[in-house]
C-alpha cells in the first residue's frame, strides 16, 4: 500500500468547508435575481422582481467626481482604514441633517457596503450565545451574519395583518437573559413597513429598560411615502445612543448598490474595535468609491426626490395590480421600494396540475409558467408570503405583475 501523499494526509477525516461557512445559505434575493438573468440569457422574456436595486444610473455630479478621483494619484494609495476624513466628516453632516442625529467622527467607520457594517457589527457585539432578537420578515443575511458572530436569532413573527410591525409585548415575550440585541429596520426590507414614531419610541425605551442593544438599519430613510417618517431610534430615544449602532449607507438613496460604501454609527469604543476588524479584514474601502459618495452625501437631493417620486408611482401601480388577483392581499407598504404580499390562501390549490404547497412551490410555478421572478416568504422568515421590488421599469412592473395574476386565477 501506498504512503498518502503530501496533498492528502491527514485530510481524509476533515471535512472541505468548515461547518461556520458551510451552514451559509446562499442569498435567496441575489439567487433569484441570478436565475431571472439566466434564463433572460436564453432567450426568455422574464421579467424580475427578485433584486433591491434602483434601476436609476447614479447620479451623473456623483459619477464625475468619482473620474476626477481616479486621475489623482493621492486616491491610488491606502488610505485609513475606518474612512477618508473627508466621508467622514460628510457622514457627521449628513446624520445631523437627515435624521437629527448627532455624532463625531470617531463614531463612524465606513463599509464596503452595507452588508459588511452589518457583519461587522455583530462581529463586534456578540459572544458565543448572545440573542439577537429579530422580527421577521426580515432581510436574508441579518441571520446570517449573526450567527457568523457566533449569535442566536430569536425570531418574532409578524404577519399582514399587523403590518408588518412588531409590538413590544412580542418583543418582551422574546427576551431571556441571553438576549443582548435587538435588531431594527425601519422603512423595512422586505415589506415597506414603516413604523411610526410612537412605536419606535416605545421599542427604544424597552431595550432601554431591559439593557439590550439596538443595532438599527436605516438605509431606506429617504424612501417613505404617504406623509411617513423615518424615525431613527436614538433620536426618539436620545439616552440609547450609548447602546445603539446605526447602519447606513448611500446604495438605495442614490442608485449606487455597486459602488460599495455603507457606514456604521455608533458609541466610540464598539466603532473602534469594528475598525481594528476592518483593518485585518479588508482595509479601507475603494477611494475612488469614498470620494463618489462624499459628493453624493454634500450634494443636492434633487436626483433623490425624482427618484423617490418614481419609487412612489410604482408602489400605488403595484398595490392597485396585486389587490385585484385572488387570493392574494397586499398592505400598502409606506417605504423603501418593496411589497410584501400574502398568498396563503393560494396554498394547498392547485395550478396547472401541480399541487401547491408552499410559497416556495408558488413562486417556482410563477417563474416557470409566467417567466416572473418574485422572491418567496420563505428567504425572509415568514413562508406564504411574497417579496417584489418594485424598483423596475413602469411597463415591466404592470406586465410581470398582470403575467402572474393571469397565472394564479387558474388556481383551483
Amino acid at each position: 500500500m501506498s504512503a498518502p501523499t503530501a496533498s492528502t494526509a491527514g485530510t481524509s477525516q476533515k471535512p472541505r468547508i468548515s461547518t461556520r461557512i458551510g451552514n451559509i445559505a446562499e442569498s435567496a434575493t441575489l439567487a433569484v435575481d441570478a436565475k431571472a438573468k439566466a434564463l433572460k440569457a436564453e432567450g426568455r422574456p422574464v421579467i424580475g422582481f427578485g433584486a433591491g436595486e434602483p434601476d436609476f444610473p447614479t447620479p451623473q455630479p456623483i459619477v464625475e467626481a468619482a473620474v476626477a478621483a481616479a486621475q489623482d494619484p493621492k486616491n491610488h494609495r491606502y488610505s485609513p482604514a475606518g474612512g477618508l476624513p473627508e466621508l467622514k466628516a460628510a457622514i457627521v453632516e449628513k446624520t445631523k441633517r437627515d435624521s437629527g442625529y448627532e455624532i463625531a467622527a470617531n463614531q463612524v467607520l465606513v463599509t464596503n457596503g452595507g452588508k459588511q457594517a452589518v457583519y461587522e457589527t455583530f462581529a463586534t457585539l456578540l459572544d458565543p450565545g448572545d440573542e439577537v432578537i429579530l422580527p421577521a420578515p426580515y432581510w436574508t443575511t441579518y441571520p446570517e451574519a449573526i450567527a457568523l458572530a457566533g449569535g442566536v436569532t430569536k425570531v418574532v413573527v409578524t404577519g399582514s395583518e399587523q403590518d408588518y410591525l412588531p409590538t413590544v409585548d412580542q418583543l418582551e415575550a422574546a427576551r431571556t437573559p441571553a438576549t443582548k440585541v435587538l435588531l431594527w429596520c425601519s422603512p423595512s426590507n422586505p415589506t415597506g413597513a414603516v413604523a411610526p414614531r410612537e412605536l419606535t419610541e416605545a421599542v427604544g425605551r424597552w431595550a432601554l429598560e431591559n439593557g439590550i442593544w439596538v443595532v438599527t438599519d436605516e438605509i431606506y430613510e429617504h424612501l417613505v411615502y404617504d406623509g411617513a417618517e423615518a424615525v431613527s431610534l436614538p433620536v426618539a430615544v436620545p439616552e440609547l445612543a450609548d447602546t445603539c449602532v446605526v447602519l447606513n449607507g448611500v446604495a438605495k438613496t442614490y442608485a449606487m448598490t455597486g459602488w460599495r460604501v455603507g457606514w456604521m454609527a455608533g458609541p466610540t469604543d464598539v466603532v473602534k474595535a469594528a475598525t481594528n476588524l476592518q483593518s485585518h479584514l479588508s482595509s479601507n474601502v475603494a477611494n475612488v468609491s469614498q470620494r463618489a459618495a462624499v459628493a453624493a452625501l454634500t450634494g443636492p437631493l434633487d436626483a433623490v426626490a425624482d427618484m423617490r417620486a418614481a419609487f412612489d408611482r410604482r408602489r400605488r401601480t403595484i398595490v392597485e395590480l396585486l389587490a385585484a388577483i385572488p387570493g392574494v392581499q397586499c398592505p400598502t407598504p409606506k417605504g423603501a421600494f418593496y411589497v410584501y404580499p400574502d398568498v396563503r390562501e393560494l396554498l394547498g390549490k392547485q395550478i396547472r396540475g401541480q399541487k401547491i404547497e408552499t410559497s416556495l412551490d408558488l413562486a417556482a410555478a410563477v417563474l416557470e409558467h409566467a417567466e416572473v421572478a418574485v422572491v418567496p416568504g420563505e428567504a425572509f422568515g415568514t413562508p406564504g408570503y411574497f417579496r417584489l421590488s418594485y424598483a423596475l421599469g413602469d411597463d415591466d412592473l404592470k406586465t410581470g405583475v398582470e403575467r402572474m395574476g393571469a397565472l394564479l386565477r387558474e388556481a383551483q
